[in-house]
């Protein structure tokens, strides 16, 4: 029986590592039968995602062109959805403004067992993207594994 019916990738501003998360998720297809979105913690107005990120996700086969940043809210929040953070002080946040609401709220790396903070490439070079999307797919590949481990148990 399945752990979760929904995941939920959380980074600043739902512009690029959320999304670039969310787009490497959607692609494995053990979990089609789970929804896989993206929410940013401080997004003024829907804006679609960076270019850089944009244009590295497009080098791997991966595109997200219709991809509007949405903001995190209460209701995003319940028992069946999983809510992974890139960094860990985005993870504290997150507890203390939704702490009635807060379940099921982890960093990614601290979800997978491995690494550490998915780091901003926000102002960097293209390579700087790049790094970011290697680095979020080696633990998106984990974090299907763990979820799938999960199911099966």
């Amino acid at each position: 029986m399945k752990k979760y019916d929904k995941l939920t990738f959380i980074s600043r501003s739902d512009t690029c590592r959320a999304p670039m998360a969310e787009a490497l998720l959607q692609a494995k297809f053990l979990l089609e039968d789970v929804i896989v979105d993206s929410r940013g913690m401080i997004v003024l107005f829907p804006e679609p995602i960076n270019p850089k990120a944009q244009e590295v996700m497009e080098k791997n086969q991966l595109a997200m062109p219709d991809h509007q940043a949405e903001q995190l809210t209460r209701d995003d929040f319940d028992e069946r959805t999983l809510m992974l953070a890139m960094e860990q002080a985005q993870k504290e946040k997150i507890l203390e403004d939704y702490a009635d609401e807060a379940k099921n709220v982890y960093t990614i790396a601290e979800y997978c067992g491995q690494g550490k903070d998915v780091e901003s490439p926000l102002g960097k070079d293209i390579a700087a993207y790049g790094e970011c999307f290697q680095i979020l797919k080696e633990m998106v590949d984990r974090l299907a594994e763990v979820i799938k481990e999960e199911d099966e148990t």
